[in-house]
């Protein structure tokens, strides 16, 4: 008998020393912390172990040949896992290869070089994607204008523009806090850095930033921005022929005949939009919906679209969840009129009773971008100075972990995609 259990006890340590695999589960009841899942496929990546992940099985799963320093580290960050055999992964591998059933496997090969897009001096907090980045130990890099005027954003896989005014008028904060010197400050040091880096404006510099963002997208690298990182952002595309900022900005008036001007062909995702150029209005234009959310904030809600995982696998990917329906947050660009979207832009995720559009996606040469609208997942309405999320309270928000699955996406993209 003895030599029985010893001989079992052997088999068992083979098994799941040697011949078995990690799964991380994401479904809705099985994951502890979802967030911190996501920081798990990328330090795994990080040491040239590559990751499975099971687009639409178990809420976008991951599963990793297993390795007791995995285990460890998933103990270590209280991210849930189970230890699986060979023939449960063959198993799940022929359940996924089921043409009938709407999933598939993507494997991620290495981990993306991350930049964001801020200034000196911003906090984590300010910023939900550089908040959940550090929640769940991804590592990243920050650069700003100089770094990009000198090319060096071309280092880098994945770039997030980290709560930007690309249009040069500050946020359109002047009106509430043109007198406080958090703001004063910022514009002083927006003019000197321009000036320093052969600008005369900073509406000029930022032009240059964003069209060399361009060119890293058209080069193949992927681009992630959320809130007025957004909309600014094609608007000071549109806008490279005119002058859009009143003279508080620049010191200039606006060109009288500026949306004549605007280019709308310069623009990563939309079109036909018109300019606020009421300069004491906290708006850049009508694309944002902002103004549509008069519902209570328990029914302010979105909904993602459900793509084929074996032929739309871009989009699939980027839509992984453990659930459909994600809890709206408000942001100076909260989300998108559909109508002024680019008709070649994908809609993945939306408010139909808004007529809007939160989450969006799109090519650009070799590269990719995507749009997320509002300002944090978890903090309904985000006003200045306002305390940072504890993301301790939220380890598996579903609207985090559509940022996560931005910052994993770079680790597929050579892989050959249906098409």
């Amino acid at each position: 008998m003895k030599q029985v259990i010893i001989l079992i006890g052997f088999s068992l340590i083979s098994i799941f020393s040697y011949g078995s695999y990690i799964i991380i589960p994401m479904g809705e009841d099985n994951q502890s912390n979802h967030l911190k899942a996501y920081g798990i496929a990328y330090w795994v990546l990080q040491n040239d172990i590559e990751v499975d992940w099971l687009l639409n099985y178990d809420g976008g799963s991951f599963l990793i040949e297993n390795n007791p320093s995995i285990q460890e580290e998933c103990i270590i960050r209280g991210v849930s896992f189970n230890i699986i055999t060979n023939s449960k992964v063959e198993q799940i591998k022929i359940g996924i290869s089921n043409p009938e059933i709407n999933q598939e496997i993507v494997r991620l090969e290495k981990a993306p070089k991350i930049a964001v897009y801020t200034p000196k001096g911003k906090q984590p907090w300010d910023d939900a994607v550089t908040l959940v980045l550090s929640y769940a130990e991804i590592p990243y890099e920050e650069i700003y204008d100089k770094e990009i005027i000198q090319n060096e954003l071309f280092k880098y896989e994945w770039l997030h523009l980290h709560h930007e005014d690309f249009t040069g008028q500050y946020g359109k904060f002047y009106r509430n806090y043109k007198n406080a010197a958090w703001y004063i400050n910022q514009q002083k040091d927006a003019e000197l850095r321009s000036l320093e880096l052969g600008f005369n404006k900073v509406s000029d510099l930022k032009l240059q930033v964003g069209k060399t963002i361009k060119e890293f997208i058209a080069g193949g690298g992927f681009l992630f921005t959320m809130c007025s990182g957004t909309d600014s952002y094609d608007i000071a595309m549109s806008a490279e022929e005119t002058d859009i900022c009143e003279y508080m900005f620049d010191g200039d008036k606006a060109d009288p005949n500026a949306q004549s001007k605007l280019n709308y062909e310069k623009t990563l995702a939309f079109k036909e939009f018109k300019l606020k150029t009421n300069p004491l209005e906290y708006e850049f234009s009508d694309i944002d919906g902002t103004m549509l959310h008069k519902l209570p904030e328990n029914q302010d809600l979105f909904t993602l679209f459900e793509f084929s995982a074996k032929w739309d696998i871009v989009p699939t990917l980027l839509c992984q969840n453990h659930t459909r329906i994600i809890k709206g947050f408000m942001g100076q660009t909260t989300d998108f009129k559909t109508n002024l979207i680019k008709s070649n832009v994908l809609i993945m995720g939306e408010s139909k009773v808004f007529g809007t559009a939160r989450y969006i996606h799109g090519e650009y040469g070799k590269g990719q971008w995507t749009f997320y609208g509002g300002h944090d997942p978890e903090d309904y309405r985000h006003y200045v100075n306002d305390p940072p999320t504890d993301l301790n309270l939220y380890p598996n928000s579903p609207g985090y972990r559509l940022i996560l699955n931005n910052i994993l996406f770079p680790a597929a993209k050579k892989k050959k995609q249906k098409t």
